[in-house]
């Protein structure tokens, strides 16, 4: 079984950091049949901006194959959003129009360029404990071997140092594995937000008493 490394994001790793998020893109599960019509369509939300924005605080999984999986987090995220909304958004705006007419025939990447245009920047409350916010995602063949609790916990030890009192993230209902997960590293439910297929869970840990 290949080791693994854990390093800092360097300019370069977009591409393999893009395609983690689009194998992992289906709730968890495999999203390449949903996005093969443009496989870059979820990263440019959940991948880039933090690459970008927030190196100090994005992390990656290399093994010989190549970039395996990431942890990815912004100490403030409202700071983040609003950089976010200035710097980021009217570029995927411009460059991918929004969908139209009934949003029941969509495809998964038209309801991710919706999604471009009329983003979502919940944050769960009290939002003064738990400022920050963070998102792992790991290739199958590296998960169940320690790897994304050690890239959290790094994370959160980078944080920390920051002097963040908390950290929040969102997970699908419908990612049961996930939510376990991080009910293992001692994260709670804050909160929860959307139906249907947008359903999502919040949860948040304290990172200092």
């Amino acid at each position: 079984m290949n080791e693994c490394r854990i390093r800092p994001a360097r300019p370069g790793d977009e591409a393999g950091a893009y395609y983690v998020c689009l194998k992992t893109g289906n709730f968890g599960d495999d999203g390449e049949p949903f996005y093969r019509e443009d496989p870059d369509a979820l990263g440019r939300i959940f991948v880039g901006p933090y690459l970008a924005f927030e190196p100090e605080f994005s992390l990656i999984l290399e093994d010989p194959q190549g970039i395996c999986g990431y942890a990815l987090a912004a100490p403030d995220s409202r700071t983040f959003y609003e950089r976010y909304e200035r710097e980021w958004r009217p570029h995927l705006c411009a460059r991918y129009p929004a969908p139209t007419g009934d949003p029941a025939t969509w495809s998964r990447v038209q309801q991710v360029y919706h999604a471009y245009h009329h983003p979502d920047y919940f944050c769960p409350e009290p939002y003064a404990e738990y400022p920050a916010h963070l998102h792992i995602d790991l290739l199958p063949r590296v998960q169940g071997r320690g790897y994304g609790r050690r890239m959290i916990e790094e994370l959160l030890d980078r944080l920390r140092a920051r002097g963040v009192p908390g950290v929040h993230l969102g997970v699908s209902v419908y990612n049961r594995r996930a939510v376990g997960f991080y009910e293992r590293l001692g994260f709670r439910e804050l909160a929860r937000a959307g139906t249907g297929p947008d359903a999502c869970i919040y949860m948040g840990r304290r990172l200092r008493d």
